[in-house]
């Protein structure tokens, strides 16, 4: 009998990069500079180099903020710029979707956190058209749950998954989203979260791998359990990659550096494990902040990660032969 883990073939994707260059949801400015450093970091001749169909279309243009809706003024009171990112959701949404409904594997460059609540948005639409289960994979040292009510700064990249989850004080971002069921998220590496979200967490029946837990049972092991727990046939696997998902000495160039983070060869083997699934259906890069990143330190590292979530190994799996 083969080892499970055995010889794994590439398969030819056809991916689709779209840069999302956003910052109007991060409190520290530069990850509008984010879509750039992938392609200068090499990410699209990495990509093409593991045999991949890759197609850059460019930039998302800034869209004009959002104006003249009422609901949306009030939200503007207690949310940073809110009017812009209700801008960007719709014009992530609507690129990211027609991207889907084409098919392949969109890769949105960011750009802060708050992009996926757009790329997010169109996963989750296609998902039910399809019939099939959105699942997203969250990979971050923060929850991204916070609400109106309860963020400590108005910064919207850290209300992502409320409102993609359904919280009624954000719904005027954009209207008549499909919601994630909170179930069908996981968030994994956390390290930092807010009292009133971790109540929010909780109650909404999220799945939690923290460091804690990755520290005792493994990266490797609780990947595993994740991904044995979906339904092949019926599961679009959203992945959402942070910068700060890594050990900021690592990958510096994050405005939300978060000590304790990831590992090398914990986000390698995380990737790895995701590749071998054939689950990965959309992905996000967020918060990459060239600005504070030390000489293309964090890009360069995302990069590679990005080609092993795409197939990239150490060496060739082969089949272990069995012990008689």
């Amino acid at each position: 009998m083969a080892h499970p883990l055995g010889a794994i073939e590439i398969a030819r994707t056809e991916i689709t990069l779209i840069g999302c260059p956003l910052e109007a949801g991060a409190g520290v400015r530069g990850s509008v500079m984010g879509p750039a450093a992938y392609r200068v970091a090499g990410l699209v001749e990495a990509l093409r180099g593991l045999g991949h169909a890759v197609r850059d279309e460019g930039d998302i243009p800034t869209p004009r903020p959002v104006g003249g809706e009422t609901a949306l003024n009030r939200l503007a009171e207690t949310c940073r710029n809110a009017r812009e990112i209700a801008g960007w959701t719709r014009a992530i949404h609507d690129r990211g979707y027609a991207l889907m409904k084409r098919g392949g594997v969109p890769v949105f460059l960011g750009g802060d956190h708050a992009l996926s609540m757009g790329s997010v948005a169109a996963a989750a639409r296609i998902a039910e058209e399809r019939g099939q289960d959105l699942v997203v994979l969250w990979l971050d040292a923060h929850a991204d749950f916070n609400t109106p009510a309860t963020s400590p700064s108005g910064n919207m990249h850290g209300m992502a998954l409320a409102y993609l989850t359904g919280e009624p004080t954000l719904a005027p971002v954009m209207e008549d989203i499909t919601p994630v069921d909170p179930t069908n998220v996981h968030l994994f590496g956390l390290r930092s979260i807010d009292a009133q979200e971790r109540q929010i967490v909780d109650e909404r029946g999220v799945t939690v791998s923290d460091m804690r837990i990755i520290d005792e049972f493994g990266a490797a092991a609780l990947m595993r359990d994740f991904l044995a727990s979906l339904e092949a046939d019926r599961t679009h696997l959203h992945v959402s990659l942070d910068v700060d998902f890594l050990d900021p000495s690592l990958a510096p160039g994050v405005g939300t550096t978060v000590p304790g983070g990831a590992t090398y060869r914990e986000a390698h083997l995380v990737m790895e494990l995701l590749h071998e699934s054939g689950l990965v259906a959309s992905v996000d890069l967020v918060e990459l902040n060239p600005f504070l990143d030390d000489r293309g330190k964090s890009a360069r590292l995302m990069t590679e990660l990005v080609a092993s979530l795409f197939g990239r190994t150490i060496l060739d799996r082969k089949p272990i032969r069995a012990t008689p």
